[in-house]
């Protein structure tokens, strides 16, 4: 056999070892938060922080949302926020379990009309990834890990708070660099 094949059969399988490398770097799916109580969860939330994203591109201030049950498995959304000229932004949807897993940590939600619902392009992630015992602090995000909220009951958070949060994020694999922080949220 002479070097130019044998050099060309190093080459294919160095290609072939790094194709299949990269198959398995393929982040799994990150955890949720374990027993989660959606009741527990309803209320209002504001944004302490997020990964910017094309649907809040207009808010600027007052970022908040409300949950309320509808049933079981089913949830109110009414996201609200003020833009540039300090207009309030409301968002009214819905949530619901994700029926892949049965999880209340684990739901979707949808912003499109009613109408749409049995469209599953209208439906989002919207995954609980971490929250405090008093679920006063929660970390949500998406399974492909391009959306990611810091949420509070109230407004401002301590920098311990939201420094641990990070942490938890990047060990869930978001990039926390990507984290823009809302004026006067963490203090």
């Amino acid at each position: 056999m002479s070097f130019k094949i044998k050099k060309t059969r190093v080459f294919f399988s160095v290609l072939c070892v790094l194709f299949f490398a990269q198959i398995s770097v393929v982040q799994s799916e990150p955890e949720t938060v374990p027993e989660f109580s959606l009741a527990r969860y309803m209320g209002t939330w504001y944004q302490i922080a997020f990964i910017p994203n094309r649907f809040q591109a207009f808010c600027v201030s007052e970022p908040s949302a409300e949950y309320s049950l509808l049933s079981p498995g089913r949830i109110s959304i009414i996201n609200s926020c003020r833009d540039r000229d300090e207009v309030l932004r409301v968002a009214e949807g819905q949530g619901r379990l994700n029926k892949k897993y049965f999880d209340p940590a684990r739901l979707q939600v949808r912003f499109a009309p009613a109408w749409l619902g049995f469209l599953s392009a209208v439906w989002g992630d919207y995954w609980v990834l971490d929250i405090d015992s008093d679920y006063s602090v929660v970390l949500v995000g998406s399974p492909d890990r391009q959306y990611l909220w810091v949420l509070a009951r109230n407004k401002s958070i301590s920098k311990e708070i939201y420094k641990n949060l990070l942490q938890v994020a990047q060990k869930k694999g978001f990039n926390p660099n990507l984290m823009v922080v809302g004026e006067g949220s963490v203090n």
